[in-house]
């Protein structure tokens, strides 16, 4: 057995949080190594909404979403059944593919200084004293003195997070190609849609793909169903949904899927591993705020590490920030995967108007919590990055 590479600071995972985190400190003149499991650019089951804090965090990377292909977004529909409800948001937000994005954010941390290493699959992760070892698929390891777990929602043989609030969901994505009338309904608009046993959402991304992600409870899915039953099911259920999919093309032969997903998680590791994105917080979907939690939290690891903050600090930090905006959003998800709940948000929201904008407002991370950072690069040209894959 080879003795293990020796590197300062390890990223295990290139997703959003890994990638900001590896520009922010090697642009600080830190040496940094970020491994990244797939070998090429890939989606992931993710909502794609970009709010405006998370806007801003990529403006501050060097980033301009609008140049990668981004659609905007002003509005919220919510519908469940034969009812639909309109609100207009309290701020502009976008939506981009992740597999634009996070490749794009990965070219990012390269032109920064970070090494980074396609292909490299973490299997396992130990710790000696202040040392992390991270074990490899293949049998190489890497010996670091400061560790940044960015993997996502997806744990680390030995690094299991504790249970979260609500972790009975399966999550679903399917990229759509609507006809050109319902491609206009859908412009400006995130669809939120209730069916019983889960929710979901749709919204163009770029190229005017649509991007149809949904969560659905494991025991609301009959044994042995598929895909294609599931979604019959949903647009028997939701006749609004059903006329924004009719003659739709699906863009690929099945869904991308994952399971669990930990609503509701907060980090609280102990020793010095530093845990970011969805290793540190996972905050329903339907709020929108989940890469923007993820850019957030990189952003403050990054910056805390710099000023010399311990690991332990920066958790008690993102958790004291994030604590009222996630036990708002884990409540009403979980009242929004039940019958009732499907028939009584529509009704509630319609007689209360202003309360989208309010859930909005009040499932956002804080703005006294937001960080002004400079902006860490000159804006690499987009003209490079293929999205042929849609």
């Amino acid at each position: 057995m080879t003795a293990p590479r020796q590197v300062d600071n390890l990223v295990i995972g290139g997703g959003l949080a890994g990638s900001m985190l590896a520009i922010r400190l090697a642009a600080a003149g830190r040496r940094v190594t970020l491994l990244e499991k797939e070998r090429t650019a890939h989606h992931k089951v993710c909502g794609e909404f970009l709010s405006p804090e998370a806007v801003e965090y990529l403006h501050q990377a060097g980033v301009e979403p609008l140049t990668l292909g981004a659609a905007t977004v002003r509005h919220l529909r919510l519908s469940s059944k034969q009812r639909v409800v309109e609100a207009e948001l309290p701020f502009t937000a976008l939506s981009l593919s992740r597999y634009v994005l996070d490749e794009f954010m990965l070219s990012r941390a390269t032109a920064s200084g970070c090494n980074v290493e396609r292909g490299a699959f973490v299997e396992a992760l130990t710790t000696q004293g202040q040392t992390a070892i991270a074990e490899l698929r293949g049998g190489s390891s890497v010996c670091a003195h400061t560790a940044f777990l960015a993997n996502g929602k997806h744990d680390l043989r030995g690094w299991d997070r504790s249970p979260a609030k609500q972790a009975d969901l399966i999550g679903f994505k399917m990229h759509w190609q609507l006809s050109p009338a319902q491609t206009s309904a859908l412009r400006d608009f995130i669809e939120i849609f209730l069916f019983p046993g889960g929710y979901g959402g749709l919204s163009l991304v770029e190229r005017e793909v649509a991007n149809l992600c949904l969560v659905v409870r494991r025991a609301s899915l009959p044994r042995g169903s598929g895909w294609a039953t599931l979604l019959a099911a949903i647009l028997d259920e939701n006749r609004h949904l059903r006329r924004l999919l009719q003659d739709a093309r699906p863009l690929w032969q099945r869904p991308l899927a994952i399971s669990p997903i930990p609503y509701g998680y907060h980090a609280a590791r102990p020793g010095s591993l530093w845990c970011i994105g969805d290793q540190a917080a996972v905050i329903p979907s339907f709020t929108g705020d989940g890469m923007s939690i993820a850019l957030h939290s990189a952003s403050l690891a990054a910056q805390m590490y710099l000023d010399g903050e311990s690991a332990a600090h920066y958790h008690r930090t993102l958790r004291a920030q994030l604590s009222r905006g996630m036990s708002l959003a884990t409540l009403l998800s979980r009242a929004m995967v039940t019958r009732p709940g499907n028939n009584l948000m529509p009704l509630a929201l319609s007689a209360f108007p202003n309360a989208m904008r309010w859930i909005a407002a009040s499932t956002r991370i804080p703005e006294q919590a937001l960080l002004t950072l400079p902006v860490v690069l000159p804006t690499i040209p987009a003209s490079g990055l293929s999205t042929r894959a849609f």
